[in-house]
């Protein structure tokens, strides 16, 4: 513990902002590991009673599934459900809000994982320059000779380089994968949607 709090205030006041960066990327990451679960976005049991519609009785146990189970697609499911006898078109509008609303819970927090991916090699960057003009100064103030007083500038902007790039890779990598799993999530929503909708139209075709 000792030696982290040692190597943190040789990167100067900078290592502050790219640690609370860190945290806060961590959590996002450990958030989304979780809220981005196949299981918990495709719940098996409720794309089997979709594929499968054929008939009210089934539209009336989708609809219980669905209120059992909520998450993204119960929630697109149940207003195409809940609005069977509106017209085609209606439906579907309904369902594609439902999905934008939807969407903007897929992607919480993401927008922030990729600005924390962003500025921390900026972080990095603004803490070696701080490092390197205090280099500057102490040359300009007491020569080139102070070799310990040259070393802890120097110390500090390769320490706040490093760790910039240590937080804001792992971060970049992380957000590319989430939007990237949440972008095959959607895909794979719209067409169990689009399942959905294909079997509501048959029933009120028979009807």
């Amino acid at each position: 513990m000792a030696e982290v709090i040692s190597y943190l205030s040789r990167g100067g006041i900078v290592m502050i902002p790219l640690l609370l960066c860190s945290i806060l990327g961590l959590a996002i990451i450990i958030e989304r590991s979780f809220g981005l679960r196949r299981k918990k976005i495709l719940i098996p049991e409720i794309i089997s009673i979709i594929d499968s519609i054929s008939s009210a009785e089934d539209i009336k146990l989708a609809t219980s599934i669905c209120e059992k189970n909520r998450g993204p697609l119960a929630n697109i499911i149940l207003v195409g459900l809940n609005n069977q006898n509106l017209t085609m078109e209606d439906i579907k509008e309904l369902t594609m809000d439902q999905g934008r609303q939807e969407v903007r819970d897929l992607e919480r927090g993401l927008p922030l994982l990729e600005t924390v991916a962003g500025i921390a090699p900026l972080l990095g960057l603004l803490g070696t320059v701080i490092g390197m003009i205090k280099v500057f100064n102490v040359i300009s103030t007491q020569g080139a000779g102070q070799a310990s007083l040259l070393a802890g500038g120097i110390s500090e902007a390769l320490i706040t380089t490093a760790t910039g790039l240590v937080v804001g890779i792992p971060m970049l990598v992380a957000y590319n994968y989430y939007t990237n799993r949440a972008e095959n999530f959607v895909m794979d929503i719209e067409k169990h949607t689009t399942t959905l909708l294909q079997g509501i139209k048959q029933i009120n075709s028979g009807e």
